[in-house]
């Protein structure tokens, strides 16, 4: 079995997790191959001796499974290198437990058991595409969590036009909106006011941000339909996102995003699910008089 591990930086207060990591793989003899930029990261935490490959890109990455060593950000961008592989990714947090990278750093030997065990359950999380315009963000056209359109801090609101499916939706006077998926869901989308939605749902969500109409609400699209995005404004450009990655549009460019082909494969351990990692991570339930 080969593991990859994934990662964008490293406390030095976390460095002996990693150390714990890197013993218990050896120890169970799993071939490991590291993200080369984490590698560099990490090496005075690797036990001398112990050898290991280094992949950069979605092309050379080889392995059954993927750790992605961080916060919820870092299992984001993991997408571009797991891609339509079909890899499983499991989440071991190096801080605050999140939505989705679950695993306490101090449940690491645990976690590495149920794994080689296959003592875990996978889930399938939708991703969007941005089909137009093309090569926005090179190769990598897929998001998670959401996109975003928002307008310059600098400048005024934004008119965005919407269309789902051709069929005109709205006019949104604000500072912006966002497409999110079940998975964004608990992210960005949450916090501008929308819905929480399963990951099993089969829907998007189209969530206003600062809308100058306080009529506007959030909408729950069917995942199958086609959304356009339509930007007008005096300002000749508009701030747009996918999940960690953000580029400058011209007011000329219309958006067009559908549901991937794909879906990412994220690990959740024995026990563990989407409702009671919610309940825990908002307190619902906690009686904070108490």
């Amino acid at each position: 079995m080969t593991i990859a591990l994934f990662g964008k930086n490293i406390a030095p207060e976390n460095g002996e997790y990693m150390r714990q990591l890197f013993v218990k793989l050896s120890e169970k003899r799993i071939e490991t191959t590291v993200f080369k930029p984490f590698a560099v990261m990490i090496k005075d935490y690797v036990p001398e001796g112990l050898e290991y490959k280094v992949f950069c890109s979605h092309a050379d990455l080889d392995a059954d499974l993927l750790l992605s060593i961080g916060g919820d950000g870092t299992i984001l961008d993991t997408v571009p290198f797991v891609l339509d592989s079909g890899m499983p990714v499991l989440g071991i947090n190096m801080g605050r437990l999140g939505f989705l990278s679950s695993v306490s750093k101090n449940e690491i030997d645990q976690a590495i058991e149920s794994v080689l065990s296959s003592d875990y359950s996978v889930e399938q999380r939708t991703l969007l595409e941005l089909v137009s315009p093309v090569n926005v963000f090179g190769d990598v056209r897929y998001a998670l969590n959401e996109l975003n359109v928002i307008r310059n801090p600098e400048h005024s609101l934004l008119t965005i036009k919407v269309y789902v499916d051709d069929i005109y939706l709205n006019t949104y006077w604000g500072d912006g909106i966002l497409l999110a998926t079940p998975t964004g869901s608990t992210a960005y989308s949450l916090s501008a006011g929308g819905p929480i939605i399963a990951p099993s749902s089969k829907s998007f969500v189209l969530t206003p941000i600062a809308a100058h109409n306080l009529t506007v609400r959030p909408v729950v699209i069917p995942d199958d339909s086609t959304v356009r995005i339509q930007v007008e404004s005096r300002e000749k450009r508009f701030v747009f996102s996918m999940d960690s990655r953000t580029c400058a549009l011209d007011t000329s460019v219309q958006l067009e995003v559908r549901k991937a082909s794909f879906c990412l494969n994220l690990v959740r351990m024995r026990d563990e699910d989407f409702f009671s990692t919610i309940r825990n991570k908002l307190m619902w339930g906690k009686d904070n008089r108490n």
